[in-house]
C-alpha cells in the first residue's frame, strides 16, 4: 500500500471533493490533487476518468478511477481499513443507518435544498430556505446528544459527508436570511467541534470566498 499512486480530481469549491480531502487526511493517505480550472469546461483527464457523469470528485487509485463521493469514501475506508479512523462501523445495521443518512444528505440537503437557496430569489428563495432549515433539523435530531453522528469519539461516514457544508452556511445565510446557529444550535456546536480538527479545517474553503463566487455566478444568471 505504501507504493500506491493516489490522485484526486477536484475543483476548489466542491463540497463533495472536500469530503474526500478530509477522509484522505484522516487516514493519512498521501495523494496528488489535480484541480479542474473551469467547472464549465471539462478537462480531457476528467472526461476519460468519469465519462458517465463528467464531474468531480474522482479518485484515481493506481490508474483506476472511482467516482461519486460517497462511493469514494467507502472505497477509501475499505482499501485502507488498516488505517484509523474507520469511517463505517463494522456492525451491519449501524453501517446501513450511516449509509441511509449520507444518502439523505445528498438527496435532501446538498442537491435538494442548499443549492436552490442561493440559486433562487424572492418567494421561491423564502420557500427553499425554510425547506433547507427543516432538513437540517431532521439531521440534527438524528445527531441528538451524540458527540458525532458516528456515535463514537471520532468522526465517521456521516460526519465526513456533512461537515463540508459548514463552509456554505455563511453564504446560504446571507442569501436566505436565516441563522443556522439559531435554528439548529446542536448541529452548529457539532460543526464547530469538527472544525477544531486540523484535517477538517485544512480541507475546507473559506466561506467568504464561496460567497463571492456565488455572487459572481448569480450576476451571470442575472439574479437579483
Amino acid at each position: 500500500m505504501e507504493d500506491d499512486v493516489v490522485v484526486l480530481l477536484d475543483v476548489w469549491g466542491s463540497t463533495y471533493g472536500m469530503r474526500i480531502r478530509i477522509a484522505l487526511a484522516e487516514k493519512g493517505i498521501k495523494y496528488e490533487c489535480i484541480e479542474e480550472e473551469n467547472i464549465l469546461v471539462k478537462s480531457p483527464l476528467l472526461l476519460e476518468m468519469n465519462p458517465v457523469y463528467k464531474r468531480v470528485p474522482v479518485l484515481i487509485h493506481n490508474g483506476k478511477p472511482i467516482c461519486e463521493s460517497l462511493l469514494i469514501l467507502e472505497y477509501i475506508d475499505q482499501v485502507w481499513k488498516h488505517k484509523s479512523p474507520a469511517l463505517l462501523p463494522s456492525d451491519a445495521y449501524r453501517r446501513g443507518v450511516a449509509r441511509f443518512w449520507a444518502a439523505y444528505l445528498d438527496a435532501k440537503i446538498y442537491e435538494g435544498t442548499a443549492k436552490k437557496v442561493w440559486m433562487s430569489s424572492g418567494e421561491e428563495q423564502e420557500k427553499v430556505s425554510k425547506e433547507f432549515i427543516d432538513c437540517l433539523k431532521v439531521i440534527e435530531k438524528e445527531l441528538g446528544e451524540k458527540p458525532y453522528f458516528s456515535g463514537e469519539d471520532e468522526m465517521g461516514f456521516v460526519d465526513v459527508a456533512l461537515i463540508p457544508l459548514y463552509c456554505y452556511f455563511y453564504p446560504l445565510e446571507m442569501f436566505g436570511k436565516f441563522s443556522v446557529e439559531t435554528e439548529c444550535p446542536k448541529l452548529m456546536n457539532w460543526a464547530k467541534k469538527c472544525m477544531k480538527k486540523e484535517n477538517v479545517f485544512g480541507s475546507l474553503v473559506e466561506p467568504e470566498k464561496i460567497y463571492e463566487a456565488m455572487l459572481d455566478f448569480r450576476k451571470t444568471l442575472r439574479l437579483a
